[in-house]
């Protein structure tokens, strides 16, 4: 069964099937790479609380940063976020984002947690 959560027109925020939760991107607020990430990863942390997942659940994370010269500090912001022993598979890349005050941009991939 697939569940769609805070559904639009052209995306869901949330959508869980099986035991997999998937979330859109998530962007942050702020002038610089460590502002950006850190308000994106807090509400990736609302949308896993949400689809009744956590940080300590993550399977994958893609992460796009505008410009791989902000890869470091977008990196001490995550490294500080991830839980020990629980880093998920990733990837980074440099993109094109939205728009053009975006830094930094994060798809999440986690699983249920177990009741």
């Amino acid at each position: 069964m697939i569940s769609r959560i805070e559904t639009g027109k052209r995306m869901s925020k949330i959508v869980k099937h099986g035991s997999v939760v998937y979330l859109c991107g998530q962007v942050g607020s702020g002038d610089t790479i460590g502002d950006q990430t850190r308000d994106c990863l807090a509400n990736v942390d609302a949308l896993l609380k949400q689809a009744g997942s956590s940080r300590e659940h993550i399977l994958q994370a893609i992460i796009w940063v505008k410009d791989m010269a902000d890869f470091a500090g977008m990196n001490e912001v995550w490294d500080a976020w991830v839980p020990e022993g629980h880093a998920p598979a990733r990837a980074c890349g440099e993109s094109r984002l939205a728009n053009d005050t975006l830094l930094v941009e994060v798809t999440i991939t986690a699983a249920l947690i177990e009741t």
